[in-house]
């Protein structure tokens, strides 16, 4: 009964916003149809027809039935226009534009005392909103980027705290912030400027580090070859504000802290060893593209629109995606096997800790 509400709804509303832009044609003149499942919706055009069936008409249907069905549904917003076959004979109809869903939408989750919260977690499930949680199992790398103040550091020590327990972590802080502050406390090791010690001789520092991790992702490679079942613990290099060891570095040695984070990038994923960046923007004067096109999960917090999301979100036209309103809030992107391609609104959590780690 409810997907029979949400067809005539949903049609409807394509009937009105449509019909003066597909030259008339509704499905009151048998022009389209629209069928509705669990995953999402089907705008089926009966071919031949007087309007085109191209992205661009994708994309207006998209903005039309992701405002309609907003707060019961979320469109997810697609790249360009998902085109599926239908199991039939008549070629009018054999062909279909999809429109994936998720039921409901984006909530934030408020944690009331973080350190027991991670203290009662059984799996490797980084929880990061109301029905929405990463296995950090099928993690790649992971960047967070956004602008000054837009709560960068905040979802860092969220992500730090809950990798703690799964995963060994190298911390590289160039502020000297709040990464540092948390490493003291949880008696981590942490990578930051020290007095009288030029740029360049901390990024080496930091080169050394990295060339170690990648000298164990050799190791591990030479044992997964005698044993493919072997398991490893995850190691997270974990870099805040990483645009700032790139600017102004001896151009040798950023050569080489751009090596050597594309090799541990490309060769880490079977090894566990994993990238955990933070910057400001991503762009190829931070990291170089091969290490941003092994991300698989990206993190836009702050202001979203063509500008911040050119970088980790190169094809997405954000036009139409409802943003919510307030600090931490954006766009999160997961790449694996269990999320269909989807870039959804994100409330990075709220959660509450000791005081003076922040």
């Amino acid at each position: 009964m409810a997907d029979e509400q949400d067809k005539a709804f949903i049609t409807q509303c394509l009937n009105m916003a449509l019909g003066s832009q597909t030259e008339g044609e509704t499905s009151y003149s048998n022009s389209f149809d629209v069928k509705v499942g669990k995953e999402g919706f089907l705008f089926i055009p009966r071919l031949p027809s007087s309007y085109v069936i191209d992205d661009a008409l994708y994309q207006k249907i998209f903005l039309i039935a992701n405002a309609a069905l907003y707060p019961r549904y979320t469109v997810l917003k697609q790249n360009s226009a998902y085109f599926i076959p239908l199991n039939t004979e008549d070629i009018h109809v054999q062909r279909a534009l999809f429109f994936p869903w998720k039921v409901g939408i984006s909530k934030r989750l408020v944690i009331s005392d973080l350190e027991q919260f991670v203290s009662a977690k059984t799996s490797r499930l980084i929880p990061i909103m109301e029905n929405l949680s990463l296995d950090y199992d099928k993690v790649t790398s992971m960047a967070i980027a956004g602008n000054s103040g837009s709560g960068k550091s905040y979802a860092l020590t969220y992500f730090l705290t809950l990798l703690k327990p799964i995963s060994e972590l190298i911390i590289v802080d160039p502020k000297f912030d709040s990464p540092s502050r948390w490493a003291k406390y949880h008696q981590v090791t942490v990578i930051h400027p020290k007095q009288n010690r030029s740029k360049s001789d901390f990024v080496s520092e930091i080169n050394e580090a990295l060339s170690q991790s990648l000298q164990l992702i050799y190791q591990r490679q030479a044992m997964l070859y005698e044993n493919p079942n072997q398991k490893f613990k995850h190691l997270t290099i974990v870099i805040d504000e990483v645009l700032a060891l790139s600017e102004g570095t001896n151009k040798a040695i950023k050569d080489a802290f751009f090596s050597l984070l594309s090799q541990i990038a490309l060769l880490g994923r079977a090894t566990k060893v994993h990238l955990l960046l933070v910057s400001q923007r991503f762009d190829y004067n931070s990291i170089p593209v091969s290490v941003r096109e092994q991300l698989n999960v990206n993190i836009q917090i702050g202001n979203i629109n063509h500008k911040t999301v050119q970088f980790l979100f190169p094809d997405l036209n954000p036009e139409g995606i409802v943003i919510p309103i307030g600090k931490g809030t954006g766009l999160i992107q997961i790449i694996d096997n269990e999320h269909p391609y989807q870039v959804l609104p994100l409330l990075c959590p709220t959660y509450y800790t000791k005081k003076g780690i922040l």
